[in-house]
This record gives structure tokens, sequence and C-alpha cells, in this order.
């Protein structure tokens, strides 16, 4: 079964959305960090589970070394995700 170009453009979107993350953590690590806390401490807060992520915020180093762990693995998913979605597409049009 081929998955519609709309499809397709709209993942594709998504991964940009992670890529554009992940470069921002790696990158710009101290800047994505303020960022992610001050959302946190953000009042009125619509997380769910803010205490829980504040305290992992505790220790940055920690949290910043599992972030880019997981993000490793991340990136790996989505590329081979990608590719497969795309292959999809182009093998549906022949």
């Amino acid at each position: 079964m081929q998955p519609s170009l709309g499809f397709v453009v709209a993942f594709l979107l998504f991964s940009l959305l992670f890529f554009s993350n992940s470069y921002k953590l790696w990158f710009k690590t101290d800047e994505y960090y303020r960022s992610v806390y001050e959302s946190l401490t953000r009042e009125p807060s619509i997380y769910p589970f803010r205490d829980f992520f504040l305290t992992r915020l505790e220790n940055k180093q920690r949290w910043i070394l599992w972030q880019k762990i997981f993000s490793l693995f991340g990136a790996a998913a989505v590329l081979a995700v990608d590719v497969l979605v795309v292959a999809a597409f182009v093998s549906g049009k022949k």
C-alpha cells in the first residue's frame, strides 16, 4: 500500500521538527535547557507531570547526557523510518 503524498510530506515535517530540537540540544545546549526549564516553570502549567520533569532537570549535566543519548537513538530511528516511508511512496509510483 502506497502512502499518500500528504502523509509523506507531513511525516517529513515532523521529522524536521525532531531534528531541529536535536540540533538545539547538541549545539545550543544551554539555550535549549533554559527553554525547557522555563516552559515547565511557567504558570499556569499545562504539563500534567511537571514535578516529575522538574526533578529530572535539577542535575543539569546528567539531564543533558541522557537527552543526548536518547537523541542519538531517536535520530537513528527517525532516519530509518523516513527512508522506509519515502521508499514506500516511491515504490508505489512504479
